[in-house]
């Protein structure tokens, strides 16, 4: 792609905006839907850096502060659209040398929240994708390691799929969906955690170091569940590692982390508490409505030359750090 003015890593934005100009002309176009959010205001960053022309349709449901920035780059463009909307996302998908398909409602609480919205979202929008993408296009699709729900052993992608939770039923339905076109690839990412221009704090690391720092307390139930990870820079990467391999790895589905990155809860606790004081409780009564218990082969990927990058060592590190400087006041409270 093209030479950058800058070698400076994508992810540290773009305050000096020379960091991404590119001097030679632009690459393929790489339409992403749901670019605003947690996933999209990273990989814009990793697009533009790798000398890719981005175009993001998104609805912004979170606001768009995220993608301030890159509006100074001469290959990026937005367009505010819904999914929904298969008139303009037809207009929008039909110039895309490649599709990346972020747009979701994310996570059990908010699908369980508003369930009718979701599936509409989740499945019909997905299908709206797969409908308006011109078949020759590439297409990736961002799905999730909820599909498996709990299961015993390690899971591969030839495991059954056992979703738990309305979210995970959607995003297995638009998955095999997803997998019934030809020249496209599903990733099933481990769950996420990292700071990110649209930061999530409902993430579960991202949520105990957050309650560690502020509150001082940290309430775990069924410390025993173990999950796997990955850092949402870790994340983009896939999708650029992916576009430079597409032919190579189309049509298949890939678990998306790194086997060093399958802890438990209590591993997670045990390592904050290396790095910050709080008052920390497993309770034996009780239980998580996130009933996710699993750990995840990462062989797949690794065998197209995918490694991650960040250690959750160091991913906690940099939440420790970075939530410090986020306030969140009680407008009712003096405290």
């Amino acid at each position: 792609m093209a030479d950058l003015v800058l070698s400076a890593p994508p992810f540290l934005g773009v305050a000096d905006p020379a960091m991404l100009l590119p001097r030679t002309a632009p690459g393929p176009k790489v339409v992403v839907t749901g670019g605003a959010g947690f996933v999209g205001s990273v990989l814009v960053r990793w697009l533009l850096a790798a000398g890719y022309r981005v175009h993001v349709v998104d609805n912004l449901m979170y606001g768009g502060h995220s993608l301030l920035p890159v509006f100074i780059h001469p290959h990026f463009s937005f367009e505010e659209l819904d999914i929904l909307d298969r008139a303009g996302l037809g207009k929008a998908l039909a110039s895309a040398d490649f599709v990346v398909h972020l747009a979701a409602y994310v996570g059990y609480p908010l699908c369980k929240k508003e369930p009718e919205r979701a599936t509409a979202v989740n499945v019909q929008g997905t299908q709206n994708v797969l409908d308006l993408t011109p078949p020759d296009v590439p297409l990736l699709y961002a799905s999730t390691g909820s599909n498996y729900g709990e299961v015993d052993g390690v899971c591969t992608e030839d495991t059954p799929l056992n979703p738990l939770s309305l979210y995970g039923e959607n995003k297995t339905l638009a998955e095999r969906m997803c997998m019934d076109r030809p020249n496209t690839i599903s990733f099933r990412f481990a769950t996420a955690f990292g700071l990110a221009p649209r930061l999530r704090l409902d993430l579960m690391i991202n949520d105990f170091t957050h309650q560690a720092l502020i509150k001082r307390y940290l309430l775990v139930y069924e410390r025993h569940f173990r999950r796997t990870f990955i850092h949402v820079q870790d994340m983009a990467r896939a999708f650029i590692h992916t576009i430079g391999k597409f032919e190579a790895m189309k049509d298949q589905v890939y678990n998306v982390g790194d086997n060093s990155m399958n802890f438990t809860k209590e591993d997670i606790t045990g390592m904050l508490s290396e790095r910050t004081d709080y008052l920390l409780y497993f309770a034996d009564i009780g239980s998580d409505e996130d009933k996710r218990d699993y750990a995840v082969s990462y062989d797949r990927i690794r065998a197209t030359g995918y490694r991650t990058a960040i250690t959750m060592e160091h991913g906690l590190d940099e939440l420790i750090a970075g939530l410090r400087l986020v306030r969140i006041r009680n407008p009712h409270s003096n405290v």
